[in-house]
């Protein structure tokens, strides 16, 4: 008899909780939230990794702490003028950024790698000294690549407005696509915000992100209408209600399950992987809220006349 209920809910069941009572709050707070966003995107801007702004970038190991002052004596004997030399990871672990020669010059690849070379040379200079790895992307490439990223995103929702289209009423797509852009807009004010690098790996987490806010939205959404065709007389915003805290329990425990699987990435991931993790985390937690606090309410503003006026003529057949 143990095992006929979860030994674990989050909400009791028979949860009654009026969300739609402050959906005016939610949408304005999450409008105030992206508004600020996109300013932070424009100034001061994303800080724009490898992929996206070309350049080299060396890591390299030290033996103990890192003195970052006798790198820069070692990169300046090489005749090399490093961007930036930054810690990253543990204390002897150290990240050389430099700026690739134009394309357009005919000896461009080999310049790169003489840089690269000379880069090597010095950190071998160092007792105990070593490179771990070396990547260039030149500045043609990565505008390309930037380009890609942005088509990426921008397809992603439109075939998510299509397939939501597609399975649901318009209203359903066109409010779990405008939350879904919320969401992105939140997610690039993150970025800003803690200043991690906007890579190709951060566009693999943002569409991360879209597609499990897109999961958690269909089964909302999935629930209303279930509950459309079950309550015919019932006020859309008290159905919605009814909706989510049916759910409630089964969204905490899927987004709990989620997060917790990605925290010790972001805690141990090293810098190669924390910074996707701490993007998913952020991701999971206003996907998980903008599901009840701006789809729901959204939905309830668009759809609220049609989708009662449908559902009342079936109730009298």
């Amino acid at each position: 008899m143990m095992f006929d209920r979860p030994l674990l809910r989050f909400v009791p069941r028979g949860t009654k909780i009026n969300f739609m009572r402050g959906r005016f709050i939610g949408l304005a707070t999450s409008a105030v939230l992206s508004v600020a966003s996109l300013i932070l995107f424009f100034h001061p801007g994303l800080t724009l990794g490898l992929d996206f702004r070309g350049g080299i970038v060396v890591e390299a190991r030290t033996q103990g702490p890192a003195d970052f002052n006798t790198i820069r004596a070692a990169l300046s004997a090489q005749h090399v003028n490093a961007a930036g030399v930054q810690s990253f990871g543990g204390p002897d672990d150290v990240l050389i950024r430099l700026d690739t020669p134009p394309d357009s010059e005919p000896d461009h690849e080999a310049r790169t790698q003489a840089m690269v070379d000379s880069v090597r040379h010095a950190i071998g200079t160092l007792p105990g000294a070593q490179v771990l790895r070396a990547d260039a992307v030149g500045a043609s490439v990565s505008k390309e690549l930037f380009r890609n990223g942005m088509l990426a995103l921008g397809i992603s929702l439109l075939m998510i407005l299509a397939y939501i289209w597609f399975r649901f009423e318009w209203e359903f797509a066109i409010s779990a696509v405008v939350t879904l852009v919320l969401d992105l807009t939140k997610a690039i004010g993150f970025l800003v915000i803690t200043h991690f690098e906007f890579d190709l790996v951060m566009v693999a987490a943002i569409l991360t992100i879209l597609g499990y806010s897109t999961n958690d939205k269909v089964v909302v959404y999935d629930r209303v209408r279930e509950n459309l065709r079950k309550y015919r007389t019932m006020p859309l915003a008290e159905l919605i209600d009814l909706s989510i805290n049916e759910t409630l329990s089964r969204t905490l425990g899927t987004s709990s399950t989620v997060f917790l699987a990605a925290l010790p990435l972001a805690l141990f991931g090293g810098a190669s992987l924390s910074g996707f993790a701490w993007v998913m985390l952020f991701g999971i937690v206003v996907g998980t809220s903008s599901s009840i606090f701006i789809a729901a309410p959204l939905l309830l503003l668009m759809g609220e006349k049609r989708l009662r006026r449908d559902a009342r003529p079936a109730a009298r057949n």
